[in-house]
């Protein structure tokens, strides 16, 4: 195999958040949106999750990003619109700014209630909304090696894509606190340096040995090999307010797996990050996103935010550009710098209104943006 013969196909998923549109809580009847999507469709394009309150979608297998910006649109609006025929609304966001978790009850499979029994509060807590990236390569030798190299650029993803600043009615202060509920759970976070596909293994069956998890489809970290498809899984990011945001993300991340492959293939040196240094690279950009000062792992310091997010593109503009991504993605990069993540905008409409509805309003009006039915 050669580089030339990955086409690195795109798949996302995004978690969404039914809304009661008179309360604006989080409301515990995904089912009947699922069952109306199901009726109207004849169509698996939704399905539920860890929380009745909680909707997944997942795009059918991209490979373009235009095609991954279509796919959005589409499976958005026919959330959307089967939310509003049952008299509810959806929002995209890592977190709800005010519902409490001890209020949503958890979907009755048994996956998910032993999970709830085996961590308890920690599972209980976790109410939280995600965007996961997949991007295909069958080869899961050189996958491993991706992950390696990779995970370097796991925060300025995550600074991108905040979007939960608000947790059970105050401002915690961080940009992504669903970084901060995920990341208790021992399978989750960023993932360790692996020497081989052998040793991820045995460290995902040891987990599974010794009842961490009760399957390898469990992991939860930040980057992992997908289990069902042949495919590595970006996991990091919260759940992207716009369209525009989750876009921008996927083309990002493809053209990383991109150049760290091509990377990887030619056996190029690199400087392994220590996971000690990236749990604090993905801490400063879960605290602070685009407002401050992120860590360049590279010469290990501290640098601002904008020069951070620049470093990564122009690390991935040679993938952009063969791609036929660049224009695009850069531009999208652009605008999010320009005009804050999801998390600064949240809080810039709460400063105007003090007003938490105020901003599941927001969360609403600019989930539906570009589909028509904002």
């Amino acid at each position: 195999m050669s580089p030339q013969n990955e086409d690195f196909t795109i798949g996302v998923e995004e978690e969404y958040q039914v809304i009661d549109p008179q309360t604006r809580q989080l409301c515990a009847n995904a089912q009947e949106v699922l069952a109306t999507i199901h009726q109207n469709l004849n169509d698996t394009i939704a399905q539920a999750e860890f929380r009745q309150s909680q909707i997944e979608i997942a795009t059918p297998v991209c490979r373009s990003l235009q095609e991954v910006r279509s796919q959005l649109t589409r499976l958005r609006g026919e959330v959307i619109a089967a939310a509003a025929q049952n008299g509810y609304q959806i929002a995209s966001a890592g977190t709800h700014p005010f519902s409490h978790w001890q209020d949503q009850p958890v979907t009755p499979k048994p996956d998910y209630l032993n999970l709830t029994q085996r961590y308890r509060r920690l599972m209980q807590e976790l109410v939280t909304f995600g965007c996961h990236v997949h991007i295909g390569i069958a080869d899961r030798e050189i996958a491993v090696q991706v992950v390696n190299r990779s995970r370097a650029w796991l925060a300025p993803l995550l600074a991108l894509s905040a979007s939960s600043p608000f947790w059970l009615g105050t401002d915690t202060g961080h940009a992504s606190y669903r970084t901060t509920l995920t990341n208790r759970l021992p399978m989750a976070g960023p993932p360790q340096l692996f020497s081989s596909y052998q040793e991820y293994r045995s460290v995902v069956d040891a987990l599974v040995a010794t009842q961490t998890i009760q399957a390898p489809t469990q992991i939860c970290w930040d980057i992992r090999l997908s289990e069902r498809f042949p495919t590595l899984e970006f996991r990091i990011t919260d759940a992207c307010t716009t369209i525009n945001e989750t876009v921008m993300i996927a083309g990002l991340v493809r053209a990383l797996v991109k150049t760290c492959y091509e990377q990887a293939w030619i056996n190029e040196p690199y400087t392994p990050v220590r996971s000690e240094l990236l749990l604090a690279a993905n801490w400063y950009a879960a605290r602070f996103s685009l407002s401050e000062t992120l860590i360049d792992t590279e010469s290990q310091q501290n640098v601002s935010a904008q020069e951070q997010i620049k470093t990564l593109l122009e690390f991935v503009r040679p993938a952009l550009k063969d791609l036929g991504d660049w224009d695009e993605v850069s531009a999208l990069v652009q605008i999010t710098l320009q005009q804050g993540s999801s998390a600064a905008r949240q809080r810039t409409i709460y400063e105007r209104t003090s007003s938490l509805k105020a901003i599941v309003d927001l969360l609403v009006q600019e989930t539906a943006k570009g589909t028509g039915l904002s």
